[in-house]
């Protein structure tokens, strides 16, 4: 992709939820990690970069998508449906790995690691296909881009999700 196939802003709605200190550090994170490296590029949009806006309304989730000046390109809406299991196994594996870190013992922390990686790589190839019509992504930014699906949905959430 070229170098214009990037996204160079991106935000998640804040409109409702909760604050939690490790999600908005996870998401802080990720959102360094993905504007750092990434690779993004709408179907049938041929220049960038581009900013990105994720929010989650009535079970699907939104992304956004401007240029670079902000005028909108395009928004897709997404079900969350198919995200369900992964979402769910991803948060207990979470909730496992930060229990773990408080005991001794490397030996679970690396097991616990090696199966919340297994998740996000799972949870990151299932994002990339369902925008494959959409969004070309690859899958180091898919990762990244679940990560902040994981901490909008925790926001919004009634109970924990990551």
């Amino acid at each position: 992709m070229s170098p214009e196939a990037r996204l160079c802003d991106v935000s998640l709605d804040r409109s409702f939820g909760r604050r939690n200190p490790r999600v908005e550090r996870e998401q802080a994170l990720a959102v360094i990690d993905l504007l750092e490296n990434n690779s993004f590029l709408p179907v049938g949009h041929g220049g960038g970069p581009y900013r990105l806006r994720i929010e989650a309304a009535d079970g699907r989730l939104v992304l956004h998508i401007a240029d670079d000046d902000g005028a909108h390109v395009v928004s897709h809406h997404l079900s969350i449906t198919p995200f369900r299991r992964l979402l769910k196994d991803y948060t207990r594996i979470c909730d496992n790995y930060y229990d773990a870190i408080r005991r001794p013992g490397p030996e679970r922390l690396e097991a616990i690691d090696m199966g919340r990686r297994s998740v996000h790589n799972e949870a990151a190839e299932l994002l990339k296909e369902r925008l494959s019509t959409k969004v070309l992504v690859d899958k180091d930014t898919a990762r990244r881009l679940f990560t902040l699906i994981c901490a909008l949905l925790a926001r919004n959430a009634p109970h924990r999700l990551c």
